[in-house]
């Protein structure tokens, strides 16, 4: 049963590959219609594209990953294919710098890169709609923290209060969930611009309340016994805005590698949606692989912080609906977060079944 499952999903995913494909020459008519089967299906003739899909598929696909929660279910593909145990074959970098990968997706030295999704909005725009987003992995994984010396029950609390947030995405996410509570005096301070920074001043006390996304939620809590999770802001976007709306990572991939690499395409999905279940079905074993692969530093902390990530995988309409509702509220905050305008339905490669 299991097998006959797979082969649905990859036959489904194949022929949603040519859709996506086709996407650059009538991004109008992709967005909302599905291919005829016949449109999909390599006619005998073509001897020479079916041959050259065949050896794309077994070329190395290169794959960026930022550290951290948006990279954290693609660990157990990673080791499988350091093992030689993937479908295919796959040249990994981890990057600690989302820039780092929006220039590579930019410059075409990467094929499919795991990244933020208002970075992958960006490089859309950067780039005149050069890129498509595959899949969501990560919704939303920000917490609002306090050390105690101020009680946080509710977003009402946080009136004529300062909270302290990494720049860009968190501030403006926490930005957003104020301006939907009313709160007219809420000072958003990004005097310390890095997660890891913020962290450290959280651990230490100098700062009281914070925004942070996981896993340094974990370690902060873990260097301080007084902090404690006030708030998940997962839950105060979804009283304010579309539930599931809040979604901060994805995978995206190269317009062009997908009309020269459907086979590719379909199988890293395959493997991919693998590698994320894994997270839930063997957290121990996968944290174990998220420090080996670099993705993090620490297992231990990892395996803790997993259950708070929100790791996820959607495609499809699914997708769409969520991260252009998402995209289209980041906009009205901050236009420049997302590149300057709302990426078009070509930005989606949405699967057809």
């Amino acid at each position: 049963m299991k097998r006959w499952i797979a082969f649905v999903l990859a036959l489904v995913m194949a022929l949603s590959m040519t859709a996506c494909a086709k996407e650059e020459a009538q991004p109008a008519a992709a967005a909302t219609e599905a291919p005829a089967a016949t449109e999909a299906a390599p006619a005998p003739e073509t001897t020479t594209a079916a041959v050259a899909e065949t050896e794309a598929a077994a070329a190395p696909v290169n794959i960026m990953v930022l550290n951290g929660t948006t990279g954290f279910g693609m660990a157990s593909l990673m080791d499988a294919a350091a093992k030689g145990e993937a479908a295919q074959e796959y040249n990994f970098t981890v990057e600690t710098d989302a820039s780092n990968i929006v220039a590579a997706l930019a410059n075409g030295s990467v094929d499919i890169a795991a990244l933020p999704t208002n970075a992958a909005a960006a490089v859309y725009n950067k780039t005149q709609g050069k890129v498509q987003v595959l899949a969501l992995n990560t919704l939303g994984v920000l917490y609002l923290v306090t050390d105690g010396t101020v009680t946080v029950e509710s977003m009402a609390d946080l009136e004529g209060q300062t909270v302290y947030a990494p720049a860009q995405n968190p501030s403006f996410i926490f930005q957003h969930i104020v301006d939907a509570n009313g709160l007219k005096n809420v000072t958003v301070d990004n005097t310390y611009a890095q997660p890891a920074d913020l962290n450290t001043a959280v651990a230490s006390g100098e700062v009281h309340i914070a925004v942070l996304p996981e896993p340094m939620v974990t370690v902060a809590k873990s260097k301080n016994a007084d902090l404690k999770v006030a708030l998940d802001l997962t839950a105060e976007w979804d009283k304010v805005s579309e539930p599931g709306s809040l979604v901060q990572g994805c995978v995206v991939v190269r317009k062009d590698f997908v009309v020269e690499n459907s086979v590719a395409v379909n199988t890293f999905l395959n493997e991919y949606g693998a590698s994320i279940e894994a997270l839930t079905t063997d957290v121990e074993g996968t944290a174990a692989k998220i420090e080996a692969t670099g993705i993090f530093a620490k297992a231990a902390v990892a395996a803790k912080a997993i259950p708070n990530c929100n790791v996820c995988f959607i495609i499809g309409e699914e997708m769409q609906a969520a991260l252009s509702q998402f995209l289209t509220i980041m906009h009205g905050v901050a236009p420049a977060s997302v590149g300057g305008s709302i990426p078009g339905d070509d930005f989606y490669c949405v699967f057809n079944g």
